[in-house]
C-alpha cells in the first residue's frame, strides 16, 4: 500500500535537473525523503502502540471496563504523535512553504517571504535543546524575522548531508520560482 506521506512523491535523484519536478503546483509536497531517524522512531511508536492494544484486549477480556478504555485512548494518542511525526517537516506548493512541528503546523504565503537562503548557524541537534554548528535554510520574511525550514543536524538530515542540499537546493528554487510571479 502506497503511504504518499512517507515519500516526496516522485522519488528525489542526483541526476534531477528539474527543479519544480512536478506537475500539480497546487498540491502540498514534501520535497525529500523521510531521515531514518524519523521513520525509526515512528515504528518503535508503532510498536509500543501494538502491545498496548494488546493490553487493552487481554484487559478488556480479563476484567473489562474503564482499563481497557484508558488503554485504548493511550494507543490512540500513541498512534496519533506517530503519524504526525510521519507529517513533520517542510511542505512547498505554489502557494507558499508550510512548516509543520508535532504541535503546531504555520504557512507563509510567498508574497510575504524576502529571500530562501541557507545560512551557518547554531542549529538545534535531532530537535532537542542542545545546538551545534551546522546549515540552515530560513525563510526571510518581509518583515524581517527569519524561519528555519530545515536544518543539518534535523531528523531527517542528520549524515544525510547531500539530501539536505538537494532538499534546500529544492526548496530555494520553489521559492525563487513563486517570487518571481508575485
Amino acid at each position: 500500500m502506497p503511504l504518499p506521506f512517507m515519500t516526496a512523491g516522485r522519488g528525489f535523484d542526483a541526476t534531477d535537473d528539474v527543479a519544480l519536478p512536478y506537475d500539480d503546483h497546487d498540491q502540498w509536497r514534501r520535497p525529500y525523503r523521510l531521515g531514518p531517524w524519523r521513520v525509526g522512531v515512528a515504528a518503535v511508536l508503532l510498536l509500543l502502540a501494538s502491545f498496548i492494544l494488546l493490553a487493552t484486549v487481554i484487559t478488556a477480556l480479563a476484567a473489562g471496563g474503564s482499563g481497557a478504555v484508558v488503554c485504548a485512548v493511550v494507543a490512540a494518542v500513541v498512534i496519533a504523535v506517530a503519524l504526525r511525526m510521519l507529517r513533520m517537516g517542510t511542505w512547498v506548493s505554489r502557494h507558499g512553504v508550510r512548516r509543520v512541528s508535532l504541535l503546531h503546523t504555520s504557512t507563509v504565503a510567498w508574497n510575504q517571504a524576502s529571500a530562501v537562503r541557507t545560512v551557518q548557524q547554531p542549529v538545534r541537534w535531532l530537535g532537542l535543546p542542545r545546538t551545534v554548528q551546522g546549515q540552515a535554510l530560513v525563510l526571510v520574511r518581509r518583515r524581517g524575522e527569519h524561519v528555519p525550514l530545515l536544518t543539518t543536524h534535523s531528523a531527517d538530515f542528520l549524515s544525510r548531508g547531500d539530501a539536505f542540499e538537494r532538499a534546500a537546493d529544492t526548496v530555494e528554487a520553489w521559492g525563487a520560482e513563486y517570487q518571481r510571479a508575485h
